[in-house]
């Protein structure tokens, strides 16, 4: 990215690379200070006319960001009796003008990149940078008003979060040389708690498969992508992804392992390629047999501004490639529970997305927390479930959860806000993206002692274990819920093992997975059964959940 300041709509991306202003003589003397204010400028014709007219003064925009960032520079180091200025006329004016700059930069998405730095440089440039912009708008308010202000808060004036990005040279065939220039994220820095204002709310459509390998129509260039290189499970992915959506690529941060340098030197599993601007509006994966790479692609639109495209496409091809090796990918949540007794139990909730899984997880922690010593988080959302001699083992994808704030208890997402990402926090369905557990937990082998399907639609009291392997079969496979508007479905639903990201698509694969691994639960005497959250009756979720989290208690704490 050459540029020094990228805007577009309500996203900011600040470039460290190369010098940055040490003062703010020199910030406002940068060409980027100078646009910032013709952009600004520009932005009130809509916002407040009467301001509007105010800092055109009978000029034309460009004359009048000049005449302001003149005046500006000299009211840094002169009094306003000092200065000569036509704004100076109207001081109340002058001040509401600064106001609402500072209110229109701090309402910016607001990011940073600095290429070829370590993570100390990126820290210490990106603090130094919101000291600076904090600093100014302090300064210029106070010379204007003529006093010293009285209370300070110090927000995050500068950006919400960071990154370096490095030249890697990537293990990857030479079908795929359109990458091979693309940066990757090395380190990220996150103002925690960030807040974040994607422009959708729910994801839409499914994930296809396609004949075509999508890096033949890949329009993308160092300057606009990058790459973040994670772990998904045991699986190296390269997810790269367009600067317009670097919000969702920088929350990736708390969701999944950030891959290391010597990592990212070999060959990858999945390659994921978000915002790409082929013009079909389309979430499209496709695998490449000769190379034994799963590619999925995102197209470029205003929908997919929502973390859950992300976040479920790249599972999805983790799910396809862990299929080809004969795991079976499980769409739920997965705890280890130690009591206070000693007694350790693994407890994994299979459902989709409303189901009730991680619900149930939380009301067991609150009902349990005279008892319960330890909740060890193996995957909140995704994860899979193998055989090794003959025995079933759970391992996870994510180091992070991605949850609606309205299925977790009201303090819940207080708990760990130091270190969350917040999405749309005043909307319907709005999320929060929190670390959930280290990843040498997430990707090591696990013991099942009970798997329980995630029933939020019967109206049955706790729990039932399932004898008949083929009943039980059937229920998870069927994949039934009642759909609360996370995704585009409202009432009863069915998905193939309540997992639309993988075993859907490829259910010729996953079908003998599920008779294997159900036969291998059965013969090592794991609980097969429902579990029933009532989340799907709004009036009685609460006393549902809770008779659930009893009955999930009583197991725990049996011999």
């Amino acid at each position: 990215m050459k540029e020094k300041l990228y805007l577009k709509n309500d996203l900011a991306i600040i470039n460290y690379t190369g010098d940055i202003p040490k003062s703010n003589a020199e910030l406002m003397n940068s060409s980027v200070f100078h646009n910032f204010i013709h952009v600004y400028i520009d932005y009130l014709r809509d916002f407040d006319e009467t301001l509007y007219r105010y800092a055109l003064n009978h000029r034309s925009p460009r004359e009048a960001c000049f005449e302001i960032c003149k005046l500006l520079r000299m009211l840094i180091v002169l009094k306003c009796e000092e200065i000569e200025s036509d704004y100076l006329n109207d001081k109340g004016k002058l001040a509401q003008f600064i106001e609402e700059l500072y209110n229109f930069w701090k309402h910016h998405q607001r990011f940073a990149v600095m290429e070829n730095a370590t993570s100390a440089m990126v820290m210490a440039a990106d603090t130094t940078f919101s000291n600076q912009i904090r600093a100014l708008y302090r300064l210029l308010e106070e010379k204007i008003q003529g006093r010293s202000t009285r209370v300070y808060r110090q927000l995050q004036a500068g950006t919400n979060a960071c990154v370096s990005l490095k030249k890697i040279a990537p293990k990857l065939p030479e079908l795929y040389a359109a990458l091979h220039e693309i940066p990757f994220i090395d380190t990220v820095t996150l103002r925690t708690p960030l807040l974040i204002y994607p422009k959708s709310n729910k994801r839409i459509g499914m994930f296809t498969e396609r004949d075509t390998n999508p890096i033949h129509e890949f329009s993308g260039n160092q300057e606009e992508w990058m790459c973040y290189p994670c772990k998904i499970g045991s699986l190296l992915a390269f997810i790269y992804l367009h600067r317009d959506y670097i919000a969702s690529g920088i929350s990736l941060a708390n969701l999944f392992e950030l891959a290391t340098v010597e990592e990212c030197g070999k060959k990858p599993d999945l390659i994921c390629l978000f915002g790409n601007e082929d013009g079909k509006d389309q979430t499209t994966f496709y695998h490449d047999v000769q190379h034994d790479i799963w590619v999925g692609c995102v197209s470029y639109g205003p929908l997919i501004d929502y973390f859950g495209y992300i976040k479920k496409m790249s599972l999805t091809l983790h799910n396809l490639a862990m299929m080809q090796k004969g795991w079976l990918p499980i769409h739920g949540a997965f705890v280890n529970i130690t009591l206070r007794s000693g007694l350790k139990k693994g407890i994994m909730l299979m459902g989709d997305s409303g189901a009730g899984k991680s619900e149930s997880i939380e009301a067991l922690r609150a009902l349990g927390k005279e008892k319960i010593r330890k909740i060890e988080v193996v995957f909140d959302d995704m994860g899979s479930i193998h055989v090794e001699d003959g025995i079933p083992y759970g391992q996870g994808t994510e180091i992070g959860a991605f949850i609606r704030l309205d299925d977790l208890d009201k303090g819940t997402p207080y708990r760990d806000m130091d270190r969350s990402i917040f999405m749309n926090p005043d909307s319907a369905n709005a999320r929060v993206i929190t670390p959930a557990a280290p990843y040498d937990v997430v990707a090591q082998n696990h013991r099942i002692d009970l798997f329980c399907y995630a029933n939020n639609y019967d109206d049955q009291i706790g729990m039932r274990e399932i004898e008949d392997l083929e009943e039980a079969k059937a229920i998870y496979k069927e994949g039934k819920r009642m759909a609360l508007g996370t995704t585009q479905e409202i009432g009863i639903s069915k998905t193939y093992f309540a997992n639309p990201f993988g075993p859907m698509q490829k259910q010729e694969i996953c079908d003998p997975l599920i008779d294997e691994v159900f036969a291998v639960l059965k013969q090592n005497h794991v609980y097969i059964g429902e579990i029933f959250t009532h989340l799907g009756f709004r009036d009685d979720n609460t006393d549902g959940l809770k008779k659930a989290a009893e009955e999930l208690l009583r197991f725990i704490e049996a011999d």
